[in-house]
């Protein structure tokens, strides 16, 4: 198997000793570069380590590869590619510029900045339709307007996007489950963290969609574990959608996670007996009592992590697998002893076959009672331990390993059989046990039963639908407190202060009451002025924002100084100031991306990104859905709210 995108053997695309960084490391400090700036600053270092792309997005805008190694035996390479976009460059229309996905996620009053920064990782089909290395070549001044956009095509593995403020959004994560041979979700989770970290990137949102099998992630991970699968990497409650806030999210998540088994059992055993089975049968796995529906999937999806992918666990030992053979149970259960000591003796790490027979021949001497053993063992519990068997995918030598699942099995001792009569409790295959998550996840969360729309059950439906409701969630990876400034001032000594800046007519005018843009961390030398200061704060903002790229600083708030006073001893290390000052451009000055009134009945006073329609009269919007207009049907041509509809009904009947 080769990498699919080895584009070195590429006619058109010969790169002669580009360099190939390792997928499982990049992004971390030192590779391939000390992170040791501001956002800026560390991106433009790292793209000096990539492959610069000729009109790979079109005349005029930068892009840059990188070869990352994925695994050596079999060998797989993917490419990361960066895209710096220039808002010139973007649109002629200000109003087009506006990201939609800080609206949604409620950074909407932040102002457009002048770059954004995406990174892709593209798929088999986007490198196809992007790489057409026997088409077209990539030193065409002239090439035909659209056709290699990368940004604009579909289906990638990964897009995330960063603006220069250091804020971003994960566009897309397509692993497995949506398509990809190559990575899983959690490989490009994992990948994305990485970038983020090193970057210092500020807050990082994200659109939760993912799926697995059909079932919303969102949902059953927040029954199991109280939070989103992405929660994983720190990513939680950004925004809900239709007016939904943290701590109504946070009381359906308990709401659903505490229903009693014991009542849930009760009532839905009368119409469904398979649920009282797997109920039965994932109670009798595990040693402890499961007493809300919470602990029930809790248990599941652990369970699921610790299965062998294609073999099935049993709740006892495997060697009852084969009961004529012609040794006593007693031997078997010596040789396995041995072999799980020999095991433990290697420290939990993958050895080989013959490792493993040569260690455990010092203790026994039938060499085919071993091999016995040996083959019998493969992906089975032994006591507090998973013995794990596969085929080294390089040296095509089986190898095995030891897992601890106590935490899955606790108090799992017992479950060594001592003579061949003995049954085991349960046996449960990966597969098996995901259709049972599948049908529980259908007949409880999503398809209610009219048993399930009373008493206590009766928060199910609603519960469910405001965890499904909740897809926007934020990470903060930087903290201003944590912020790093300019990478200049690593000579001599120096210090760092958080600023930011206010426009005059936004100070002037009261009613307004903006928001401030976000502090940027300003790096000065010990011996720096007053008037450098000002100067290296319209140098950091005017390379940002768009709408601050003739800004000028005239005064600081609360603070009364001379140019040339020195910084430091005035103010302390790390205090946050805010800078007044004018600005002679006023193209796009706007700072919201749409400009129409958002008051609908759900209590949402912004765009969140759900479908909305427009009273004719008021020009006021609302979900469509608060309005009981489905999804499925069209947007009528003319659409009046309650209110207005009210109004002309009492007119109406005025004489």
């Amino acid at each position: 198997m080769s990498s699919y995108l080895d584009l070195g053997g590429c006619r058109k695309r010969r790169r002669g000793g580009e360099k190939v960084f390792k997928f499982k490391t990049f992004g971390e400090n030192g590779c391939p570069v000390e992170f040791d700036g501001s956002f800026r600053d560390n991106v433009k270092a790292l793209v000096e380590y990539g492959h610069l792309e000729v009109n790979l997005c079109g005349n005029g805008v930068f892009s840059w590869s990188f070869q990352l190694e994925v695994h050596r035996h079999p060998p797989l390479h993917v490419v990361l590619f960066i895209v710096e976009e220039q808002i010139q460059a973007s649109s002629s229309s200000s109003i087009n510029l506006h990201c939609k996905h800080c609206q949604y996620v409620g950074w909407g009053h932040h102002m457009m900045c002048n770059k954004k920064y995406h990174f892709l990782l593209p798929s088999k089909e986007t490198v196809a339709a992007c790489f057409n290395c026997d088409e077209t070549s990539f030193d065409d001044p002239n090439p035909e307007k659209g056709k290699f956009n990368l940004v604009e095509l579909k289906g990638h593995i990964m897009h995330g996007v960063f603006h220069s403020n250091g804020f971003g959004h994960l566009l897309c994560v397509n692993g497995m489950e949506m398509g990809s041979d190559q990575l899983a979700g959690y490989q490009i989770m994992e990948f994305w963290h990485r970038l983020c970290t090193g970057l210092q990137a500020r807050k990082v949102s994200l659109n939760d969609s993912s799926k697995k099998r059909g079932m919303e992630l969102r949902l059953l991970y927040g029954v199991a574990y109280g939070h989103p699968w992405f929660g994983r990497w720190g990513y939680k409650f950004g925004r809900g959608c239709y007016g939904i806030n943290q701590p109504i999210y946070q009381k359906a998540i308990e709401a659903i996670q505490g229903i009693p088994l014991c009542l849930l059992n009760h009532h839905l055993s009368i119409s469904n007996n398979d649920i009282s089975v797997i109920f039965s049968r994932y109670q009798a796995l595990s040693d402890h009592s499961m007493v809300t529906l919470g602990d029930l999937f809790h248990f599941m999806l652990e369970l699921r992590s610790r299965l062998p992918k294609e073999n099935s666990i049993d709740s006892c030992n495997p060697a009852t697998v084969e009961t004529n053979c012609r040794w006593s149970p007693k031997r078997v259960e010596a040789a396995t002893r041995v072999i799980v000591e020999a095991l433990k003796n290697a420290e939990f790490r993958w050895v080989s076959r013959q490792e493993v027979r040569d260690a455990a021949r010092a203790y026994i001497g039938d060499t085919g009672l071993l091999d016995f053993v040996l083959k019998s063992l493969g992906n089975h519990i032994v006591g507090n331990y998973l013995v794990r068997r596969c085929l080294n995918p390089v040296t095509k030598v089986l190898e095995y390993c030891l897992e601890d699942i106590s935490t899955v099995f606790p108090n799992s001792e017992a479950l060594i059989i001592n003579n061949s009569k003995a049954k085991p409790r349960c046996k449960i295959t990966k597969v098996q046990l995901m259709k049972d998550i599948a049908y529980l996840y259908k007949h409880i969360l999503k398809d209610q039963k009219p048993t399930l729309s009373t008493g206590v059950f009766s928060a199910i439906p609603m519960a469910t639908r405001i965890i499904l409701d909740t897809k926007f969630l934020v990470k903060e990876y930087t903290e201003e407190l944590s912020m790093k400034g300019n990478s200049n001032c690593s000579n001599g000594k120096t210090f760092n202060l958080l600023c930011t800046v206010i426009s005059r007519s936004d100070e002037i005018d009261e009613e307004l009451k903006k928001p401030l843009p976000p502090y940027e961390c300003v790096c000065l030398k010990e011996n720096a002025t007053f008037d450098e200061l000002k100067q290296e704060v319209e140098k950091n903002f005017r390379e940002v924002y768009w709408r601050l790229r003739s800004f000028v600083v005239e005064t600081i708030v609360n603070l009364s100084v001379k140019g040339l006073d020195l910084v430091m001893g005035s103010v302390e290390m790390g205090q946050k100031l805010v800078f007044i000052g004018s600005n002679e451009d006023q193209i796009g000055m706007d700072d919201g991306g749409g400009s129409g009134i958002v008051d609908c009945l759900c209590g949402a006073k912004e765009d969140d990104g759900e479908r909305l329609i427009s009273c004719d009269i008021c020009e006021v919007w609302q979900h469509t859905r608060c309005v009981r207009i489905p999804n499925n049907e069209e947007i009528p041509h003319v659409f009046l709210c309650k209110q207005c509809e009210e109004k002309i009904v009492f007119l109406s009947s005025l004489p």
